[in-house]
C-alpha cells in the first residue's frame, strides 16, 4: 500500500506543471520518501480550543485557494471546470495540549474518472509535527474542498473508513467523544474571486451517517442527515438516502 501510494504521488509530481509557491501548501520533491506523513502544524492558523471554531477558520482558508471552487464554470464550460478544479486536503488534529490545529494543505492530485469530476487530492494518513511523538496526535477530521459543490464521493467514504481503521474511531477528550470524519467544504458562489463558505458534507464512520451542514450566520452550522452508509463488504457499500 505504501509503495503504491508513493508511486502515485511521485507520478503526479513528475507529470504536473509547476505551480506557484504557497507557504500553506506542502508538495514533496521527486524522490522524497515522505508518502505517509504531511507536515504540521500550519503556520498562522490557531490553535483553537474547539473543533467548531477550527472548522469556521479552515473553511474560508481552503476555499480561498486557487480553483478551490469552480461552480461558476460548471454550466458554462464543464470541461474547463474539470480541468482547472483543484482539491486541497488537510488534517484537523488534536494535540496533547487539547488544542485543535491544522496540518499543512496538499494539492497532490489524482485525476477524477469522468469529464465532470473534479480533481481529487491525496492526503497522507499521518501528520508529522516535530513538537510531539507521532503517536500522541489524535486525528479528528480529514478536511478538503469540493470544487463542484457536490456531495461526498465514494472515494471520500472509502478513505474515511480506511482512516478510521488506521486511527481511533472515536477520540475522547476532556470528557467529550468526537468521532473521526471526512469533511468536504463547498461554496455556492458564482464569484470565483470571493467564494463563500456555505457549508460542508460529512461522513462519520462510527455512526455511518452522511450529514450536510450549512453555514448559518446567526446560529453557526445547521446540520441535516441525508443518508446512511451500509457496508456490504470491506470494500463495497450502499447508501440509503433520507
Amino acid at each position: 500500500m505504501k509503495q503504491r501510494w508513493l508511486s502515485l504521488l511521485l507520478a503526479g509530481v513528475a507529470c504536473s506543471s509547476p505551480k506557484p509557491i504557497d507557504p500553506d501548501i506542502w508538495r514533496p520533491q521527486p524522490g522524497q520518501e515522505s508518502g505517509d506523513t504531511i507536515p504540521g502544524p500550519l503556520k498562522n492558523f490557531g490553535p483553537f480550543d474547539s473543533f467548531a471554531d477550527a472548522l469556521k477558520a479552515a473553511c474560508p482558508l481552503i476555499l480561498s485557494k486557487p480553483n478551490a471552487s469552480v461552480v461558476h464554470l460548471v454550466d458554462r464550460d464543464p470541461q474547463l471546470a474539470a480541468r482547472v478544479s483543484t482539491e486541497y486536503c488537510a488534517w484537523l488534529d488534536l494535540t496533547p495540549e487539547n488544542k485543535y490545529e491544522l496540518s499543512m494543505l496538499t494539492d497532490l492530485a489524482q485525476a477524477g474518472g469522468s469529464l465532470n469530476s473534479e480533481i481529487t487530492c491525496v492526503l497522507p494518513p499521518n501528520v508529522d509535527d516535530p513538537r510531539y511523538p507521532l503517536g500522541s496526535i489524535k486525528y479528528i477530521f480529514c478536511l478538503h474542498n469540493h470544487p463542484f459543490s457536490g456531495e461526498l464521493s465514494g472515494d471520500d467514504i472509502s478513505f474515511a473508513a480506511a482512516m478510521a481503521n488506521a486511527h481511533e474511531l472515536v477520540v475522547t477528550t476532556q470528557g467529550r467523544k468526537i468521532p473521526l470524519a471526512v469533511i468536504a467544504f463547498f461554496s455556492n458562489s458564482n464569484d470565483p474571486d470571493n467564494p463563500t463558505c456555505d457549508g460542508f458534507y460529512q461522513y462519520i464512520p462510527a455512526t455511518r451517517e452522511l450529514m450536510k451542514w450549512t453555514n448559518n450566520p446567526r446560529n453557526g452550522w445547521d446540520g441535516k442527515k441525508y443518508g446512511t452508509v451500509t457496508w456490504i463488504s470491506p470494500s463495497h457499500f450502499t447508501i440509503q438516502r433520507e
